[in-house]
Formats: structure tokens, sequence, C-alpha cells
């Protein structure tokens, strides 16, 4: 699978997810276009584009009243997570919206383990922030498995993730 396709099985897994919520009337979360500038067309084909700036993250929505903003990974890897599978501005995105009240995160689907996961931003932001100082620039499975939740369908939604984010804000306000 190329660069540019990995994670679409994901991708269209969360998108299914998103438009179970909306349906159900739990959530409005939506995918965030990649900002390209057409630069040739020959009829209703594109020929030549590229990135106009650099995307966010590929979520965001509106849930119990608070902003979601979220990105989708996968990796083959069996023992950790790489933190190369996530650019410096995504994790500043991250960051801002967080200082905001947002809640942030990421699913991450471990391929060879066919297992995924809600990995809270804080964790991804702590970690990136280690990680540019010397520290490890990985979450290792362990962490991931202790530190996470598991994600499976639930509510009548195949990707219940929005479960873990009800926990997370009963937990805030506990």
């Amino acid at each position: 699978m190329n660069q540019g396709n990995r994670g679409m099985e994901l991708e269209q897994l969360i998108n299914f997810a998103n438009q179970q919520y909306m349906a159900k009337g739990i959530a409005v979360v939506g995918k965030l276009p990649t900002p390209v500038k057409i630069m040739k067309t020959q009829g209703t084909r594109i020929t030549a584009a590229f990135l106009e700036a650099k995307s966010t993250v590929d979520y965001s929505g509106v849930y119990r009243g608070r902003a979601l903003y979220f990105d989708a990974k996968m990796t083959k890897e069996k023992t950790r997570f790489p933190l190369d599978n996530i650019h410096e501005h995504q994790v500043e995105h991250l960051r801002a919206c967080a200082m905001q009240g947002a809640v942030t995160f990421l699913i991450v689907e471990f391929t060879q383990l066919r297992k995924t996961y809600y990995v809270p931003g804080k964790l991804v932001i702590d970690t990136w922030d280690k990680g540019v100082n010397g520290g490890r620039k990985s979450v290792p499975y362990d962490d991931i498995e202790r530190l996470c939740f598991p994600l499976a369908s639930g509510r009548g939604v195949v990707l219940d993730y929005l479960a873990v984010v009800d926990k997370l804000l009963e937990q805030q306000t506990a």
C-alpha cells in the first residue's frame, strides 16, 4: 500500500461511524479536506495540483457541547507507535485545541495486531515533547495498553470512539 493511501481503511471505518453518530443525533463529526491548489485540468480530470498548506488533523466535530479534534493513524509495528507517523504541525494543532478546552486524541490502528486504540492527545503531546528533548520518539505498546483505550463497536456504531470520550468527560466532572 502506498504512503498516501495508508490509513484509508481506518478512515473509512471512522467516516462510517461518524455517519452513524450523525444519523442517531449523537454527534456532528466530519473529515477535514486537505487544502489543495489545482494547477491544471483536462476536462473534469485534475492533472496537476499541489498541497496549498499543511493540513491540521483529519477530523473535527462537536459532541456534548465540546469540540473534538483528532487524527487517524495506522502502524504495522507490534511493539510501539512511532511518532514519525505524526507531523509537528499536527501535534501543535492538537496542543492549541486542547488549550482551548477541546477533546484531542488519535485513533491508532495496530494492523498486525488487529487492535485499534483511542490515544489521548495529552499522551501524544507529552511523548512528542520528550522526543524533541532527546527522549523516546515512540509510545511503547505496553504504554498503549496501559494508558489508552481499546476501541470496538457499541451503541449501534461500528467504531464507538465516543464511548471513551464519555468516560473521560465523566472523570473530569467527578
